[in-house]
């Protein structure tokens, strides 16, 4: 975990609640085996540098039961953060960090619940040339309703292009992300600047009551 710095909401950075984020069997591992109910505590763990453009791919899997008190929404869902603000810019009790999220979904054996969606939380983007202020916008993108290893691949060019790629399938893809829109709670207003565009931020993985694993996260670096 070394260039990692996790923060939960209601504590301090690098507090590490409960050992939530862990290396287990050589996994990166979000697991709530030391807490007795959720009650809120969402978290993240940040990479201690920021990127413009990049190929990020991630290999994870979805494991377990939920916790205690994670809301409904929050079942078999975890994501990755990007164009995200600094963790130390984070309110104390700020859930969520104003950023873009790739969402990784698990399907509850009987829906369709793609993965790869788009979340905004402090945040706006355009698709098809449009302003698109909806929270979460669904993938055109298959269900894994087991405990098996998905690969997800983000191709990002600053505030060009973001485009989510799962085993080669480009299943969504939009553009000028901005801050703006809600879904973020105590946040520092200083931070919250609307209509400010993202072309660069960090990075995280989340935790949002569901454990998951966590086999590959790599990154490559792309020209300007």
């Amino acid at each position: 975990m070394d260039g990692w710095a996790p923060k939960i909401t209601g504590y301090a950075l690098n507090d590490n609640y409960k050992n939530t984020f862990r290396v287990e069997d050589g996994f990166l591992t979000v697991n709530y085996d030391g807490y007795d109910n959720f009650d809120q505590k969402f978290g993240h763990i940040f990479y201690k540098e920021k990127f413009s453009n990049y190929l990020l791919r991630i290999e994870y899997r979805i494991i377990g039961e939920q916790i205690a008190g994670g809301p409904g929404w929050a079942f078999k869902n975890s994501g990755v953060m990007l164009h995200s603000q600094s963790p130390e810019s984070m309110g104390l009790n700020q859930d969520f960090p104003i950023s873009i999220e790739v969402q990784f979904l698990g399907g509850n054996g009987t829906d369709d619940r793609p993965t790869g969606n788009l979340c905004t939380p402090g945040t706006n983007v355009d698709m098809d040339g449009k302003l698109v202020t909806q929270h979460c916008i669904a993938a055109d993108a298959p269900t894994y309703h087991g405990e098996e290893w998905v690969k997800m691949d983000v191709l990002v060019k600053g505030n060009e292009l973001i485009a989510h790629i799962i085993e080669g399938d480009t299943v969504i893809q939009y553009t000028n992300p901005a801050i703006g829109g809600g879904s973020v709670n105590n946040y520092d207003e200083t931070v919250m600047i609307d209509g400010k565009r993202l072309s660069e931020g960090y990075i995280s993985l989340q935790s949002e009551s569901h454990p998951i694993q966590f086999r590959t996260v790599k990154l490559k670096k792309l020209e300007d």
